[in-house]
């Protein structure tokens, strides 16, 4: 649900505008806002949830998601709305680390990479079926009301998922310290303004927020610089810092890992609103046309995803190499394809390269997760799996920006629609290249493990000094 909402509105908003009269503006918060404010807690909802209990931290933030989803189906104007989403944000990005870290926390070896494959199949559904599902809630209910249904739809899906979690998740022990000496308030702080300064001109690209609001990720770098400095500090106290910086220096892989995931987020996520403006605008197909021409890609990536979870202990990070390759090949054939098919044929000859891709792709995420994380120590696995995903999101908004930008360049040159797509496939697979070097260079860094090793290795949660 929580990653599905990043998406699903897309194709709701003609239908909230001509609702409630809303501006352009403040439509494109219903979108922004909540991307910007799911980014901004999942560190801090990851380490709250080392802190409190991973079972009870899910509870309280699936909760909330579900409430806030009620709230923003409830709106009755603009800026209830806007608000809605900016909570239902927060609720998604405390709820996210807690699924990471509960992976972590219950399972090891082999186990682990298949409960991260099922983790890594909801991730590529809910990320590529989001305007389909979207679109077909908008034919149900109708354009006047039928946006009401895509927060709606978490309710009861939300409160199920409630009563599963209370019975099956496992209760933690109590911790003797209190809340106040474990949270770094500061380190809360000085991220959060540090992920603002990045995020806030990204989400808001559409608006010209990458002109206007150019110096805030400039003004974010000494506050990021401000933030490592204060962890160490903390760290050497002896005191519980937000992020432990030795994650990203001292743990194998987790480093590596991270930058594959944000790079890889950034080439693929914003292909969704590129191919929705292709199809829709270029094109001339309905919502759920354009909906259904990515399902490919999202079948692909859900079987592959879960079999992917099954082999990473025995192939590890050479997974990966061959999932960004298909993906690389099948965006690349999309773009050389459908430029050269009549308007009728577009959707279908985008099927089969769409399927490579998605195959690829399932390929990534679960096994990048798996070996990211695989050394992290449980203590310590909500708050890494926060920071993963923090680099995603911020990946994702990054990824968006750039890919509607090379389409919007693509359509003011001769080619029109056609070169924008093109255009935009290509700055995708530049991303996903990136990505591949990176894997590349993990591999040489885990020089042939053997199976036993690698066993071994996922079995083992060593500290960070260790």
């Amino acid at each position: 649900m929580s990653l599905l909402d990043v998406s699903i509105v897309n194709v709701a908003l003609p239908s909230i505008q001509q609702s409630l009269g809303a501006s352009t503006a403040g439509v494109q918060w219903v979108v922004s806002g909540y991307a910007l404010a799911f980014g901004l807690v999942l560190v801090s909802g990851g380490r709250l949830g080392d802190v409190l209990g991973r079972r009870r931290m899910f509870l309280f933030a699936l909760s909330a998601f579900v409430l806030t989803s009620a709230l923003a189906g409830s709106a009755v104007n603009e800026t209830m709305l806007v608000v809605a989403r900016l909570l239902q944000g927060m609720a998604a990005g405390m709820l996210t680390p807690q699924n990471t870290g509960l992976i972590q926390e219950l399972f090891s070896g082999a186990e682990r990479g298949k409960a991260f494959g099922l983790f890594g199949t909801t991730v590529s559904l809910s990320t590529a079926v989001g305007p389909l599902i979207g679109g077909s809630i908008i034919a149900v209910f109708g354009a006047e009301d039928g946006w009401r249904w895509v927060f709606f739809v978490n309710v009861p899906i939300g409160a199920l998922a409630l009563v599963l979690a209370a019975r099956l998740l496992p209760r933690a022990p109590r911790r003797g310290s209190s809340l106040r000496s474990e949270l770094d308030f500061v380190g809360i702080g000085l991220l959060g303004v540090a992920v603002l300064g990045v995020l806030f001109p990204l989400v808001q690209s559409d608006q010209g927020g990458l002109a206007a609001f150019w110096w805030m990720p400039v003004a974010a770098v000494p506050f990021g610089a401000a933030f490592v400095l204060w962890e160490r500090r903390v760290v050497r106290r002896g005191g519980s810092p937000l992020l432990d910086v030795r994650l990203f220096t001292e743990t194998p892989g987790y480093a590596t890992g991270a930058a594959i995931g944000a790079v890889y987020f950034a080439g693929f996520s914003g292909i969704w609103l590129v191919f929705a403006l292709f199809f829709q605008q270029g094109l001339g197909y309905t919502p759920l046309e354009s909906g259904l021409i990515v399902t490919p890609f999202a079948i692909g990536a859900a079987v592959s995803a879960a079999v992917a979870g099954r082999l990473v202990a025995r192939l590890g990070r050479r997974l990966t190499l061959l999932g960004l390759s298909l993906v690389t090949v099948g965006l690349t054939t999309v773009g050389i394809v459908v430029p050269m098919v009549s308007a009728s044929m577009a959707g279908l000859a985008a099927a089969a390269p769409l399927l490579v891709a998605g195959v690829g792709g399932g390929m990534v995420i679960s096994p990048n997760t798996t070996l990211t994380l695989e050394q992290v120590p449980t203590r310590m696995a909500g708050v890494a799996g926060g920071a993963l995903q923090t680099g995603q999101r911020i990946g994702t908004a990054i990824g968006v920006a750039m890919l509607a930008s090379m389409f919007h360049v693509g359509i003011d040159s001769a080619g029109g629609y056609l070169a924008g797509l093109r255009w935009a496939m290509l700055s995708a697979v530049a991303m996903i290249l990136v990505a591949l070097v990176l894997a590349v260079v993990d591999v040489r860094r885990r020089p042939g493990l053997s199976r036993t090793e690698q066993a071994q290795a996922a079995n083992t949660t060593p500290t960070p000094t260790e």
